[in-house]
């Protein structure tokens, strides 16, 4: 069985204008980091032209769908019929996209078989990080 996830979306970004841009992102789940969920930019989508890949706590994402959550970098929220907000807060500005909903919960039914929610804690390989930590220091 593979350990990580990874879905295509078609995010709208959100700008100023009337109409929203439509880009590229990937959702990514990785169970040797069971608590989190990444959103991948390729560089063509991007203001500096370099791939940006954000990294979000999976229940942030999971509360999002349904109600606002988050007071830190990334905050989702429902929107309208079958979208989700995802907004990225970083010194430089905002940045703001719409994802299905319907798209956002599959790809999050697929980590919940993957690692169930409440369970994360057992795929922590926190023995080996310890040895990494330790290694040569005795």
């Amino acid at each position: 069985m593979s350990t990580v996830i990874e879905q295509a979306v078609e995010a709208r970004l959100v700008a100023s204008a009337p109409s929203m841009e439509t880009v590229p992102a990937t959702l990514r789940y990785d169970r040797q980091d069971p608590f989190a969920v990444q959103m991948a930019f390729p560089a063509p989508a991007t203001l500096e032209g370099v791939d940006v890949a954000w990294a979000f706590a999976r229940e942030l994402l999971a509360t999002g769908v349904d109600r606002p959550a988050g007071v830190g970098d990334v905050r989702v929220r429902p929107f309208g019929y079958d979208r989700t907000v995802v907004e990225f807060h970083a010194p430089e500005g905002v940045a703001m996209v719409h994802i299905r909903t319907s798209e956002v919960r599959r790809f999050l039914e697929r980590a919940q078989h993957l690692v169930p929610s409440g369970l994360e804690h057992r795929f922590l390989e926190l023995d080996q990080h310890l040895d990494e930590l330790l290694r040569g220091t005795c």
